[in-house]
């Protein structure tokens, strides 16, 4: 697996590649099967993963906030659901809600775990969503993640080679 400082080199090296995946994707495979692959290569490879050693995402993405997760987070800090937005939010006019205002996240601690502990948003206890379903209409969102995620990004080269994905050929006649 590559090590998660060196995986946003790895993927771009790979982007034209990945992003041919993708397309390739889009046109073969059925949802319901792909959701199954993804799901249990999330299983298996995250299964062993310490998060807390990596921390990209909360690294390189800010935080999600629901109007209805504040406070909880707010009384982990013990602090006032207005202070905590005050210090520590901004508003996301394109998507409501609020996001975090900095990166790297404020509330990651520095032996990589998170001070929020169960009080941290839903989008961050869900991220990188490897393991949701949909994902055969949000792989640019993976294209994303595997810049970010190391385990994202192998399960996208697993993928590959259970597709019998070659970059260099064109696939079951698959034009590119």
């Amino acid at each position: 697996m590559v090590i998660p400082d060196k995986i946003q080199e790895a993927a771009r090296a790979k982007e034209d590649e990945n992003v041919r995946f993708r397309s390739y994707l889009k046109n073969h495979a059925e949802e319901e099967a792909l959701d199954n692959q993804f799901l249990s290569l999330h299983k298996e490879l995250f299964t062993d993963y310490d998060c807390s050693k990596c921390r990209n995402c909360c690294k390189m993405f800010r935080g999600a906030f629901e109007e209805s997760e504040i406070s909880e987070a707010a009384d982990q800090l013990l602090i006032s659901s207005q202070q905590f937005k005050d210090s520590f939010l901004q508003s996301d006019e394109i998507l409501g809600g609020y996001e975090t205002k900095n990166k790297p996240c404020d509330f990651l601690d520095e032996d990589g775990n998170c001070v929020l502990g169960d009080a941290k948003p839903q989008s961050c206890k869900d991220y990188p969503y490897t393991d949701q379903p949909g994902r055969l209409w949000s792989l640019y969102t993976v294209l994303n993640a595997l810049e970010i995620c190391p385990v994202v990004f192998e399960i996208y080269e697993r993928l590959k080679l259970e597709y019998g994905f070659n970059n260099n050929e064109e696939p079951d006649g698959y034009i590119f």
